[in-house]
């Protein structure tokens, strides 16, 4: 049983630190930043326009095409990295299966990324 305790230990001790280290962080810029508060600072801020504004305004279709392009390449990362760990782990016929497979979604995401820069919906004016 304590053996089994003493395999946590690190663990603790790094969410430890890691507690003291974010308590110090965040205590430090409140105490040493500088506070200029004035109301343009303090006013609510979201997709470049005024919060308080008509609900039915127009909205530019460049603010979801930028996030729906920020979320799949988000995505391809979260795939890619556990890939890359277990790719291996695997036996060599499934390694090689899974590698080609991978070069195929990355050739995928590859030219639909080269046609929306083509079609210039990555230039912002």
């Amino acid at each position: 049983m304590n053996a089994f305790l003493l395999q946590y230990l690190p663990i603790v001790i790094f969410l430890g630190i890691s507690s003291v280290l974010g308590l110090v962080f965040l205590l430090a810029s409140t105490l040493l930043a500088p506070n200029a508060p004035d109301p343009e600072k303090l006013s609510s801020y979201e997709c470049g326009f005024n919060a308080f504004d008509d609900a039915r305004m127009k909205f530019d279709v460049r603010f979801y095409l930028v996030s729906i392009l920020f979320i799949i390449f988000d995505l391809e990362v979260a795939f890619l990295f556990p890939w890359a760990v277990s790719l291996m782990k695997l036996p060599p016929e499934v390694a090689q299966f899974s590698f080609w497979s991978m070069m195929t979604f990355l050739g995928v995401l590859t030219v639909g990324f080269i046609y929306e820069w083509k079609k210039g919906a990555l230039e912002w004016e």
